[in-house]
């Protein structure tokens, strides 16, 4: 019998949103895999440190606005010419931003759309003709267990919609990825201490927390660390060609009291 795991030693992935966080993580994690990835995201300074860190062989930044299809593109061909190959792209690059349905500005809209879906599409659309003939491809879509479960925070309505549209999304590209033999796989963590929080408005916060615990009470889960996500992205990438992860979701299984204001 043929074991599920295969090795990704010598591939080439490319992470969006990979300077902190998951993405980051997933980085780390496939370099010590033996693979090698292609990192992208908007600072520049701060990808050029992983970059160091992860070691030149391993790994080339890209600095890149995914949001703009140009740049997305050229992100994606640029690690392909760096490396000469591209074996998967893991669409990590999210944003949320706490409010409801009757305060959102107009910005917050759409850089939310524009980042949690318009640039997953437009890197998608730049890998395929890259990731096509190639040994056991992938993509990888960085949902959030928001789009899901109603006991995650309150006040992400309009984040945990652009996670759902991603994943209907995912469903249509594995169809019409299947004639390539290109895998698509949704891989969905609930929460973990990063800094997908950093710059939000903290009145807003207040006001999320409050009706979440008004909601649902004073306890969370807690117990998952970036790593973990990271983790269960490699196994993703690493079954054989022919399967496909469809959904993996990974949760934290501690019970915590909830922060408070």
């Amino acid at each position: 019998m043929s074991a599920f795991r295969t090795d990704i030693t010598e591939r080439v992935y490319a992470i969006t949103g990979a300077s902190s966080g998951y993405g980051l993580a997933m980085a780390e994690a496939i370099v010590a895999a033996g693979a090698r990835v292609g990192i992208i995201a908007r600072g520049e300074d701060k990808l050029t440190a992983v970059a160091e860190t992860l070691g030149q062989a391993n790994c080339v930044a890209v600095a890149a606005d995914v949001t703009n299809s140009a740049d997305a593109a050229r992100a994606i061909q640029a690690i392909h010419s760096h490396f000469g190959r591209l074996d998967g792209l893991v669409n990590n690059a999210g944003m949320a931003r706490p409010g409801f349905a009757n305060n959102y500005s107009d910005e917050e809209i759409d850089q939310q759309l524009s980042l949690n879906i318009a640039a997953a599409m437009y890197c998608t659309r730049a890998a395929i003709p890259l990731l096509q003939g190639g040994d056991n491809p992938r993509i990888v879509n960085i949902s959030s267990a928001s789009a899901e479960h109603i006991d995650e925070m309150q006040g992400l309505s309009l984040y945990a919609a652009t996670k759902a549209g991603l994943e209907r999304l995912s469903r249509d590209t594995r169809r019409e990825c299947q004639e390539w033999d290109i895998g698509v796989t949704i891989l969905r963590p609930g929460a973990a201490m990063t800094e997908f929080a950093a710059g939000w408005d903290m009145a807003r916060l207040k006001e999320a927390v409050d009706a979440w615990n008004k909601r649902l009470g004073g306890w969370m889960d807690t117990g998952m660390e970036p790593g973990h996500v990271a983790d269960a992205l490699v196994y993703c990438l690493g079954v054989p060609a022919g399967v496909s992860i469809d959904l993996l979701e990974i949760r934290p299984n501690r019970l915590s009291e909830k922060f408070q204001f």
